[in-house]
């Protein structure tokens, strides 16, 4: 902590206490790095004002964070991009304790570089709330990402045009419900468009980059500064493995692919089958879910996952199971809205419920 020319208090990205939740990394400048949708930054203090210091790297949709201050969630819009700024969260606060969290709402249409917050020259820092114990992480696509769910007088309807990503927000993805369903945190590995393999799906046209490179990146695009970056595992073991690819993974530019094409389902069983046999080498306690959500799609993708479960668990692996919403692939032609995604999530935390409570020990 330090104090600003103008009297204002600087609490660093590096100090105890402030509270990350999400896969991070550091900038070559040594910001801490927020990527994936749903990272959050999380700072209690005693004071009346706050604001985030970051550098922000926008590469298409409007520009928006979402907040959370004393339990009660807004979002705040910018426009600033490819500066050094302070982006004011909350002023005209009873000065008095307060609790913020700082969370990225949108998957890569940006990324920011976060170097800090800057509050009212009276502040004071207290200890952060510490992380639940319990840890989930999942692997997911624009549902888990929460794409589109705010367009509420869209429910089971197709997507507005030209949304311009103003109705995404990870907060409400059935994943991160689940988490705080489920007093636990959560690495939310999700990306708008993506699919198993590289050059299929949507993301990241029309080089289009799948989750066979992203499962293990922090920063998972070619264009961010410093290019892709590794993750280390060591740093989070989770106790739930939620696995939510295959809803993009019939795009391909050059052709559909057919699922039920004897050679073309074997090589997507087997690729998937790569990345969830190198998770649980990395991960052998954890329990592993595999599914699809309710977003429109053909029952053959969920056959697919069905037999890669069963395949994993001949193998040996007893601690893998697929999971079928009630309404898989029948529910909407449109992301999911805050409606569904609840639904989602009620129906997942009953279910990871009902394995015990012994999952969740280390």
């Amino acid at each position: 902590m330090s104090i600003n020319e103008n009297g204002s208090v600087f609490v660093p990205s590096d100090d105890k206490n402030i509270r990350y939740m999400g896969r991070t990394d550091l900038s070559p400048n040594g910001a801490v790095r927020i990527v994936f949708a749903g990272s959050s930054i999380t700072l209690r203090f005693v004071g009346s004002a706050i604001g985030a210091v970051i550098f922000n790297h926008r590469y298409f949709n409007v520009m928006e964070l979402g907040v959370v201050i004393d339990g009660r969630e807004d979002k705040i819009t910018f426009d600033t991009n490819y500066e050094k700024f302070t982006l004011p969260l909350a002023d005209g606060l009873e000065y008095g304790s307060h609790e913020i969290t700082l969370f990225k709402r949108q998957d890569a249409s940006h990324y920011f570089d976060f170097y800090g917050f800057e509050l009212d020259a009276a502040a004071q820092i207290l200890p952060p709330p510490p992380l639940p114990s319990r840890r989930i992480e999942c692997y997911g696509d624009s549902v888990s990402a929460g794409a589109v769910c705010e367009a509420v007088d869209y429910t089971a309807q197709c997507d507005p045009e030209n949304h311009d990503g103003i109705y995404d927000n990870a907060y409400h993805s059935y994943s991160m419900i689940t988490a705080r369903n489920l007093g636990a945190q959560i690495h939310n590995i999700a990306q708008g468009g993506i699919a198993i393999f590289d050059n299929t799906g949507y993301y990241h046209a029309p080089s289009y980059i799948g989750m066979e490179t992203v499962y293990n990146k922090v920063c998972y695009f070619p264009e961010a500064e410093g290019g892709f970056s590794d993750w280390d595992f060591s740093k989070y073991i989770p106790h739930i493995v939620i696995f939510a690819v295959g809803q993009n993974d019939q795009h391909i530019e050059s052709g559909d692919p057919d699922i039920n094409d004897p050679v073309y389902r074997e090589k997507w069983k087997n690729r998937y089958k790569d990345i969830i046999r190198d998770l649980r080498g990395k991960y052998p306690d954890a329990r592993f879910i595999l599914l699809l959500t309710v977003l429109m799609h053909s029952p053959d993708w969920d056959g697919a996952v069905d037999e890669i479960a069963a395949e994993l668990e001949r193998e040996g692996d007893k601690k893998i199971s697929h999971f079928m919403f009630r309404r898989t692939g029948k529910a909407t032609p449109g992301h999911p809205r805050l409606s569904e995604q609840y639904e989602m999530s009620e129906e997942l935390t009953a279910y990871i419920s009902n394995m015990g409570g012994d999952i969740w020990k280390d």
